[in-house]
């Protein structure tokens, strides 16, 4: 009875963020609101028991995302005034609400429309996971099951900071992103960057190791090292890095091209294109792992930093 209750208010709580960050007028409340919406999210995940998703919404659809939207909501801002003024018709309103109640309906008759129980490969994914000597069955569906999906994953994220990085005008290509931070050395900014990023790479690792046999993995710890890039950047310790720098674009491809690589070599030393050797499953995975969270981190980062601003010298 009172998991019922528990879940039957987490379910209003939604719905009332939702509303709130749908019918605000005010963006940064919407983005606010959202914000909030991807944290209750991962309480949502957290209560179903995965929580290796509920790791990564909070990161991501909490985090990374939420950082994104008041970049541009701020870029936004500035850039055209009057185009913030016009405001959509009660037509439009309805034909959206419309559009949305619709979906939603679909939504709900598709998911009492599957059968009980839902046909699954869930136990042939566990019977297979002991070749790969991986105890986090996650981790083992996504670096050695469909490891083809995942390594698309990480092409992707660099293929978006190339889309961004292509909205830099010719003069500032290959300078510094984002605006100078003015340091206030006595500031709860600069106290809070000075203190928590330590520990948050430390937490970072910790997520990286135990992701093969527990809940983590490279995108949780990926996103927690951009999470302290970006505060010790916005609190104006450090400035943000000239982005034509060889290092920095190697630690961007770090992980795919080790991804690619060690899925190629299983062309050679075993039966197919990302099939590990036998005996070094483990091995391979926890590589992969460790480039893809440095590539993650540092585009993460650059992702929410934007395009180019400044060039590269004062």
């Amino acid at each position: 009875m009172s998991e019922a209750i528990l879940h039957g208010g987490l379910i209003l709580l939604f719905l009332a963020v939702a509303a709130t960050s749908v019918f605000t007028r005010d963006t940064f409340s919407a983005i606010t609101a959202f914000i909030v919406y991807g944290l209750l999210l991962g309480l949502a995940w957290v209560a179903l028991g995965s929580i290796d998703v509920a790791l990564t919404e909070a990161a991501l659809g909490g985090g990374i995302t939420g950082a994104l939207l008041l970049r541009a909501a701020s870029r936004l801002r500035h850039a055209d005034h009057a185009a913030e003024t016009r405001r959509t018709g009660p037509a439009s309103h309805g034909l959206a609400a419309l559009a949305c109640a619709g979906l939603t309906a679909a939504l709900i008759v598709l998911v009492l429309s599957l059968p009980h129980p839902a046909p699954s490969l869930a136990p042939l994914a566990m019977e297979a996971l002991p070749a790969t000597h991986v105890g986090n069955p996650v981790t083992g569906v996504l670096l050695a099951f469909r490891a083809w999906d995942t390594f698309l994953e990480t092409v992707v994220l660099v293929l978006a900071l190339v889309a961004i990085w292509g909205l830099t005008s010719d003069a500032m290509w290959g300078g510094r992103p984002g605006p100078v931070q003015i340091p206030e050395p006595d500031g709860n900014l600069a106290f809070l960057a000075r203190l928590l990023p330590p520990f948050g790479v430390l937490i970072a690792i910790y997520l990286f190791w135990v992701g093969a046999d527990e809940p983590g993995g490279k995108f949780q710890a990926g996103t927690l090292l951009a999470a302290m890039w970006l505060l010790t950047l916005q609190a104006g310790l450090i400035d943000a890095p000239v982005l034509s720098r060889l290092r920095l674009r190697l630690a961007i491809v770090l992980g795919p091209l080790v991804f690619a690589g060690i899925g190629l070599l299983g062309l050679v030393v075993s039966s197919g294109l990302f099939a590990y050797p036998p005996g070094f499953v483990k091995a391979c995975i926890l590589l992969i792992e460790a480039a893809s969270t440095v590539s993650i981190g540092v585009t993460l980062c650059l992702l929410v930093l934007g395009p180019p601003e400044r060039p590269a010298t004062p």
